[in-house]
């Protein structure tokens, strides 16, 4: 038996969109994840650092099990696997800082290039960034190592603002709270493109989550307000399962299959739908 076939059996192709379409709900679910990914890993890194390593590797490969066992968008094995590298992913850029000792500027700019490279491979690959292009499982791949290097690059440059700049945990939230709102005002007003657009505000969620998760989690001497990482992630990953669930049962993130000619000459957000995009 060949390899591809071995490959075909163990991970079907896909057989419609592998994401969810982008309206208000898939914002709030990212900034959501975002922010408990930083407080879990925080909160498993305050025991034995070794079984922490262990529990987070676990649930990411339960999780890319489970999203790449599906053959169409399934919003529990999506944001499941969202969670679990935002998890993963804190806890790879906090290890190059705190054990190989790369300073928060080094492991920012590491990101950067891996990001940049990444979807460099992913367009000469593919010819697209766009998320409504994810049909197959080859582009698949490419979007979640895209997403892998969005969150560790969002953990070191928020440690960086906070830490190297001197912001604090607050100020830096607050600071990407208004860069968030570039691509989207550049989008709505100045004709942004809006796969540009999209990954432009993808990235920043991710500092903007794991800033304010810190302030929350982390204790007064670190800027924070010390209500601790693990109470910070038992509620962010409640809040995450009840609105997982409302999408899974109404169903509202579900891309459509055909999408009618006038958005596939501009298969971007509508005027006036802000929220929604054919990223």
């Amino acid at each position: 038996m060949s390899s591809d076939t071995r490959r075909v059996q163990l991970f079907p192709e896909p057989v419609a969109a592998k994401v969810p379409e982008i309206i208000f709900l898939f914002w709030v679910a990212k900034l959501l994840t975002t922010c408990g990914g930083e407080a879990v890993s925080d909160y498993l890194a305050l025991g034995n650092r070794q079984v922490g390593a262990v529990v987070e590797a676990g649930l990411l490969v339960i999780a890319l099990v489970w999203q790449f066992s599906t053959r169409r968008y399934v919003a529990a094995a999506y944001w499941s696997l969202a969670y679990a590298i935002a998890i993963f992913g804190t806890g790879v850029s906090d290890a190059l800082h705190l054990f190989v000792g790369i300073p928060y500027a080094g492991t920012t700019l590491l990101w950067a290039v891996v990001l940049a490279l990444a979807f460099w491979l992913w367009h000469r690959s593919e010819g697209t960034l766009s998320i409504h292009s994810i049909v197959t499982q080859r582009r698949e791949v490419y979007y979640w190592i895209v997403v892998f290097a969005t969150f560790a690059l969002g953990t070191a440059l928020g440690d960086f603002t906070a830490s190297v700049l001197g912001l604090g945990y607050l100020a830096s939230a607050i600071m990407f709270f208004f860069i968030i709102l570039i691509p989207a005002v550049a989008w709505w007003r100045f004709g942004l493109n809006s796969v540009v657009a999209f990954w432009f505000a993808y990235v920043v969620t991710r500092p903007l989550g794991a800033s304010f998760a810190d302030y929350f989690g982390r204790p007064r001497s670190l800027s924070g307000i010390g209500f601790g990482s693990g109470r910070v992630a038992v509620i962010v990953t409640i809040a995450v399962a009840i609105l997982v669930g409302y999408l899974a049962v109404t169903r509202r993130d579900i891309q459509p299959a055909v999408r009618p000619a006038s958005a596939r000459m501009n298969p971007e957000m509508a005027p006036g739908k802000v929220a929604r995009g054919g990223y």
